[in-house]
């Protein structure tokens, strides 16, 4: 199975999958075989995630450029993406890339992997100072309709 990892929470989970789970992480940058944070003394400059943060390759991994990664999501290779969330819509609507009147210097891969991957899974913390990020509509801009399949977060899996 292929799994796109999005920035934040979902970044954490490598290191909770058994070693024989057959799961293999494609990065956006172009690495299919992305592992776990490595000990920093390990650290190579040019493994790293979506959020920009030092990974491992796995064994067996592979690299391109991030034209073949981005055809890989746009081709619907990927059987399933996580993606942090600012908010979701009781439809399933997305918003994660931008909050109304603050700068953002663009949305990344997540509205190809919203639209493209069969499973979007949504992990996020349940509130934000107080205020609930899963709402009857979402009212920051959309990355994608529709798309997320589940949700989870500290409290609860929907």
């Amino acid at each position: 199975m292929y799994v796109n990892l999005g920035i934040g929470i979902p970044s954490e989970i490598p290191p909770y999958l058994h070693p024989t789970s057959q799961v293999t992480f494609q990065v956006e940058n172009g690495l299919v075989g992305g592992g776990p944070y490595p000990f920093p003394e390990n650290a190579d400059a040019d493994l790293i995630n979506a959020g920009k943060e030092s990974i491992t390759a796995i064994l067996g991994h592979s690299l391109s450029d991030s034209t073949e990664a981005f055809g890989m999501m746009r081709g619907k290779h990927l059987h399933m993406t996580s993606l942090g969330g600012m908010q979701v819509s009781e439809d399933g609507d997305l918003a994660n890339w931008l909050i109304p009147g603050k700068k953002a210097t663009g949305m990344g891969g997540a509205m190809d992997l919203a639209a493209s991957c069969p499973h979007v899974i949504v992990a996020m913390e349940h509130t934000n100072q107080g205020k609930p990020r899963i709402l009857p509509k979402c009212t920051y801009p959309l990355t994608a309709k529709k798309c997320v399949k589940r949700i989870v977060t500290e409290f609860a899996v929907f």
